[in-house]
C-alpha cells in the first residue's frame, strides 16, 4: 500500500545529512505493504457478489431494502400486510427504498462480478475462462433486475469507475439495448464456459458445476428473449432458434435438480434472509394474501399448504391495502407465510425449471418456438408441484384450463411465489393474472395504479443529473411509479 511518498521522501531529504543511507530510490516497493494486497481474487469475489444479489433479490434483513418482501410480494397479492400498509402494500415506499436497493445492486452486486469478467480475462491479471463467463452471467443476470426495476440505467458505461479511463457520470441506456447487450452477453458467456476447463472456487450457486452455469445463462437467455418478443419478434425467434436449436452447444435446465437456487445454512448471516426477519427478527407483519388464498381454494391446490399456514383449520388471506386500524385485525386469524420459507436453510430460488417451462408454454403458444405449448403448460405446472415434493392432484389439469395466455401466466404466477419480484415483472408486462377488485376498505396509493417500476434514487440527481434527465426521456414518462416498461404489452 502506497502511503504518503511525498510526505516521506521530504522527510528523508531533510534527515539525510544525518542518515545518508536510510533514503533509496525504491519508496515504491518499500510502501507496499505484503499484508494489504492490491487484488481481491475472484475466489473472494464471486461469493460475496452472489450472495450480496440473491440475498437483495429474494428478501434482504433490512428495512427498505426488502424490494421482494415490501414489494412484489405484495403488488403481485401473495402476501399482504398487517401492519405498516404503507411500507409498500398500499404502493407507497420510502425514498430509501429506491435508493438502497439501486447502490445495493450496484455497489455490492456488480463490481464484483465486474472485477471477475476484467481480472479473469485474457487481457487480466488472473486469466480464467469460466471465472469470466460466471461474472458475465451473473453481471448479465443483476442488469436485468435493474432494467426491469427502473426502466432506461447505465449499462454500457456503467461499473467504469476505476477503469485506466474512469467515467463518473455513466450516460443512461435504453431498456431495449440494455436488453440486446445482455442476450449479447450470455451467448458470450456460455463460450466461455467450459466443461472441464479451468477449476473455479467460492462458487455458492453450482458449486463449480460449469456445466449447470451453462443452463442457467442459455435459460436465462431464453426467458429474456420471451420478455421481450412482443417488441423484437424476429430477433427474439432467431436467440430461441438458435438455442433450442442445438442442446449440446446451448444446454438449458431439464430438471429441478439444475435450477438456480442459494442454498443457505442455519448458521448467521448466512441463514435465510426470510428466516432472518421473521423468526431472528421477530417481524409477524404479512399474512398471505386473500387473493392468492382464494385462487389456490379454488383451484383445491395443495401448495396452498406450503405457501401458507391456517390458524385454527381455516386458510384466511388478508386484503391488500388495508390501513393499519383494519388490517391489524386480521393478524391472529388470517393464514401465516409457510414454515417451509422462514427455515434457515429454505433455498433463495433465482430461477428454476418450472418457470423456462412456462417460458417455452408461452413462446409455443405465440408461434416464437416449435412445440406444444399445452405439453409444456402441463410439464411446467407438475414440476412446480415436485419442486416442493408433491404431486399433481387428480383433475387439477381441468381445473387450471387449457394453455391460453391467460391460464399460462396465472398458473406461472402461482408457481412463481417467494420470487415477487419476477411475478411482478410477468404481470406489467402481460396484466395477469387477472387481480381482483380492491377492498372497498383499501386504501392505495400512487393514484390506485400498481406500481409499474421504481423511481430513480436521489443519488442520481445530486451525482449524475446530466445524464439521469436523458435517460428518463428514454423511459417515455415521467420519474414516477406510473411509467410503463419497454416490454409492456
Amino acid at each position: 500500500m502506497k502511503i504518503y511518498n511525498t510526505l516521506i521522501k521530504a522527510v528523508c531529504v531533510t534527515a539525510g545529512v544525518f542518515v545518508a543511507s536510510a533514503c533509496t530510490e525504491d519508496f515504491e516497493q518499500m510502501n507496499i505493504s505484503p499484508n494489504k494486497p492490491n487484488m481481491v481474487s475472484s475466489a473472494v469475489l464471486l461469493p460475496a457478489g452472489i450472495e450480496s444479489s440473491v440475498d437483495r433479490f429474494w428478501g434482504h434483513r433490512s428495512r427498505f431494502e426488502r424490494i421482494n418482501l415490501d414489494g412484489g410480494m405484495l403488488w403481485v397479492q401473495y402476501l399482504a400486510r398487517n401492519i405498516y400498509s404503507d411500507e409498500g402494500d398500499n404502493y407507497n415506499m420510502s425514498p430509501a427504498y429506491y435508493t438502497n436497493n439501486w447502490q445495493g445492486f450496484y455497489n455490492d452486486a456488480q463490481l464484483n462480478f465486474q472485477r471477475i469478467i476484467v481480472q479473469s480475462g485474457p487481457d487480466g491479471a488472473l486469466p480464467n475462462t469460466n471465472y469470466e463467463g460466471v461474472g458475465l452471467v451473473m453481471r448479465s443476470w443483476v442488469f436485468s433486475l435493474l432494467t426491469d426495476l427502473y426502466g432506461a440505467v447505465p449499462y454500457s458505461q456503467a461499473l467504469q469507475g476505476t477503469a485506466e479511463t474512469p467515467v463518473y457520470t455513466p450516460a443512461y441506456d435504453s431498456q431495449e439495448a440494455v436488453y440486446a447487450g445482455l442476450l449479447n452477453d450470455l451467448k458470450l458467456a456460455n463460450e466461455k464456459l467450459v466443461v472441464g476447463g479451468p477449476a473455479i472456487s467460492g462458487d455458492i450457486l453450482f458449486d463449480g458445476d460449469i456445466l449447470r452455469w451453462k443452463k442457467f445463462a442459455n435459460s436465462l437467455r431464453l426467458k429474456l428473449a420471451n420478455r421481450q418478443a412482443a417488441k423484437k419478434p424476429a430477433e427474439s425467434r432467431a436467440v430461441m432458434a438458435e438455442i433450442l436449436g442445438d442442446p449440446a452447444t446451448y444446454p438449458i435446465f431439464e430438471s429441478n435438480s439444475d435450477y438456480a437456487v442459494l442454498e443457505h445454512s442455519n448458521v448467521r448471516p448466512s441463514n435465510n434472509e426470510w428466516h432472518e426477519v421473521m423468526v431472528q427478527g421477530g417481524r409477524t407483519d404479512w399474512n398471505l394474501s386473500k387473493t392468492l388464498v382464494d385462487k389456490l381454494q379454488a383451484l383445491n391446490d395443495p401448495r396452498l399448504a406450503v405457501y401458507g399456514e391456517a390458524v385454527d383449520g381455516q386458510y384466511v388471506g388478508v386484503p391488500n391495502g388495508l390501513p393499519d386500524a383494519i388490517a391489524t385485525t386480521y393478524l391472529a386469524g388470517s393464514a401465516k407465510l409457510g414454515s417451509y420459507f422462514t427455515e434457515p436453510t429454505t433455498p433463495s430460488v433465482v430461477m428454476t425449471y418450472s418457470e423456462l417451462l412456462f417460458v417455452l408454454a408461452e413462446a409455443a403458444l405465440d408461434g416464437d418456438i416449435t412445440g406444444d405449448a399445452q405439453e409444456y403448460y402441463e410439464q411446467a405446472i407438475a414440476a412446480s408441484f415436485e419442486q416442493y415434493g408433491l404431486s399433481m392432484p387428480e383433475g387439477y389439469l381441468a381445473a387450471a384450463g387449457p394453455a391460453t395466455k391467460e391460464n399460462i401466466i396465472t398458473q406461472k404466477w402461482i408457481a412463481l411465489f417467494g420470487q415477487g419480484v419476477e411475478a411482478w415483472t410477468e404481470y406489467r408486462r402481460t396484466g395477469y393474472p387477472a387481480l381482483p377488485a380492491p377492498d372497498t376498505r383499501a386504501i392505495f396509493m400512487n393514484d390506485g395504479i400498481l406500481p409499474t417500476r421504481l423511481q430513480y434514487p436521489g443519488s442520481e440527481y445530486s451525482l449524475n443529473a446530466v445524464q439521469l434527465e436523458e435517460g428518463i426521456k428514454l423511459n417515455g414518462g415521467a420519474d414516477d411509479k406510473k411509467t410503463a416498461m419497454w416490454w409492456a404489452e
